[in-house]
């Protein structure tokens, strides 16, 4: 009992010591979302503008798991482990055999590639499911983070390119 309340006092002083302070930012509207999740390509070559993403994804180490040309739909999926020590060890301390802690990240994209007079219009969104060591999902929302989709989007821009040019 006494060794349950020291390790409950030190996981206590670690866990507000290491909590950052939330900052309250507005939600974004489904307006904001869309807008950085598109972009535009002056080609009406959509299979061009698909297999640049293709390439992209892939050397992001994402497994394309459909692509399909004639419905400009693509889909890719990016396993990540996300195992913290300290978690672990102080998870396994309190719960024992029956300890539950984050033990990967699953991030998956969905891209939508179409003409848009003439354009490639793509918009891809990205969701990121965090499972727990027993294979649980443990929560699962949709990246809002436009700097996370202007990054993957400069990576499509070169793709383009490189598939224009033929290099």
């Amino acid at each position: 009992m006494k060794r349950l309340l020291i390790s409950l006092s030190i996981l206590s002083l670690i866990t507000t010591a290491c909590t950052l302070p939330q900052t309250s930012e507005a939600p974004k509207t489904q307006l904001q979302i869309r807008e950085f999740q598109t972009r535009s390509y002056e080609t009406q070559d959509i299979k061009m503008v698909m297999k640049a993403m293709l390439n992209v994804l892939q050397d992001d180490g994402y497994i394309v798991k459909n692509a399909n040309t004639e419905l400009g739909l693509l889909t890719a999926t990016k396993e990540i482990d996300v195992q913290s020590s300290s978690e672990t060890f102080f998870s396994v301390l309190l719960a024992g055999e029956n300890a539950r802690y984050k033990k990967n990240s699953v991030i998956e994209c969905s891209a939508n590639v179409s003409e848009f007079g003439k354009e490639t219009r793509v918009r891809v969104n990205f969701q990121i499911k965090n499972m727990n060591n027993r294979g649980e999902v443990m929560t699962v929302k949709q990246i809002e983070d436009g700097n996370y989709y202007q990054t993957f989007f400069s990576k499509v821009d070169k793709g383009v390119f490189i598939q224009k040019e033929k290099l």
